[in-house]
């Protein structure tokens, strides 16, 4: 039996049972009156009185019907229509109900369910959309190194590297082109990490000068190879620390300069770093003289999959996370990163962080 059934059953019921009351009371008192005061005139008024109970009766159990049924039923409706079309698909619709009450709150929750729903599908088809787009991305940038080393092994077998210069020159081709795979793997994983916010930091306290001084020696020998010149200056004092990962601090920065020498197209290339210490921070600078990032381009730069090169050609390649990734980093590090850029002149990243400062014992007691 239905809600409407019921609601009108037991109104009937409600009209009912007192009228049959009633009138077993005004039949039972008609009877014992004398008959001398049970006068037509008196029997026609009572009578019109029963009518008029009932009439006020039906109209008013009449209207409780109409009202509930609007208050109660309308609402219910209105939510299994929306429930269909959750179950159909679709989410573009609304639950509007102006009730302040139970059943507005109820169809106010509803709604804010639908919105949830909503926004989780809408970020799932995106997030589907980029796994794509990722997979898309790193499968053709793995399958040109892996070319290249066949190509270079190959030689090898047979023999077209027939002097120990040539031999080397493609055994270091190799080498890179690994390098390259292995880059592009780490991507991948640390990728998979953020999502499932696992990323492995390790906090320590850092040398500014020793650290910087150590990874610029090893970027310098891979820029060396690929004939770009580098400069380093460290304006940072022998004494100043940090507290860093410092492997994933050297992600960022080779991150950053595997991004510049993607996209460098002069034929004199450099890559300029600079540690400097501008107050309470320690401020990394890396700039190139590549060809630089559209205005239009710089807000979006830092968002995940987001390339400023949409053609497919080796040379640009990549996975699209290395900026997202740093980014990433730098958020839990406390500190922040940003870009300036000319086209056709360069680019320079920034980041920044904050210096490890330690709290004299007596400041310490007296926070205690």
């Amino acid at each position: 039996m239905n809600l409407k059934t019921t609601l009108i059953i037991t109104f009937v019921v409600v009209i009912a049972v007192p009228l049959f009351l009633i009138t077993i009371v005004f039949t039972g008192f008609m009877s014992l009156q004398p008959v001398e005061v049970a006068t037509p005139q008196t029997r026609e008024f009572l009578g019109e009185m029963l009518i008029s109970v009932i009439l006020i009766m039906a109209m008013t159990s009449s209207f409780l019907i109409v009202w509930i049924y609007r208050s109660i039923l309308n609402p219910i409706e209105t939510l299994k229509k929306a429930t269909r079309n959750i179950r159909d698909g679709n989410l573009d619709f609304e639950v509007d109900i102006e009730d302040n009450y139970e059943i507005g709150e109820l169809c106010a929750d509803f709604e804010e369910m639908r919105l949830r729903l909503k926004e989780t599908t809408e970020e799932k088809i995106v997030f589907d959309s980029q796994n794509k787009e990722l997979i898309s991305n790193i499968s053709h940038d793995l399958k040109t190194p892996i070319t290249a080393i066949k190509g270079y092994v190959e030689g090898l077998l047979d023999g077209v590297a027939d002097t120990p210069e040539k031999q080397a020159k493609y055994l270091r081709t190799i080498y890179n082109k690994a390098n390259d795979m292995d880059r592009l793997i780490n991507e991948l994983t640390f990728y998979s990490k953020i999502d499932t916010n696992r990323i492995p930091y390790t906090f320590s306290k850092i040398n500014v000068r020793e650290y910087f001084d150590d990874c610029i020696e090893d970027i310098g020998l891979e820029l060396g190879q690929q004939q770009i010149r580098l400069t380093y200056t460290n304006q940072v004092a022998e004494d100043i620390m940090v507290i860093a990962d410092a492997e994933q601090l050297k992600r960022v920065i080779n991150n950053i300069v595997s991004n510049s020498i993607k996209y460098m197209d002069k034929p004199e290339r450099f890559i300029d770093v600079r540690v400097l210490d501008v107050g309470d921070f320690v401020q990394i600078e890396i700039e190139d003289n590549g060809r630089g990032i559209a205005t239009k381009d710089l807000p979006y730069i830092f968002d995940r999959f987001f390339r400023t090169d949409t053609s497919r050609n080796s040379s640009k390649g990549g996975s699209g996370i290395g900026l997202s990734i740093v980014q990433k980093i730098m958020e839990d590090h406390g500190g922040k990163v940003w870009v300036t850029s000319k086209e056709g002149k360069g680019t320079t990243m920034y980041f920044v962080l904050r210096k490890y400062q330690e709290v004299p014992v007596h400041e310490q007691d007296i926070d205690n």
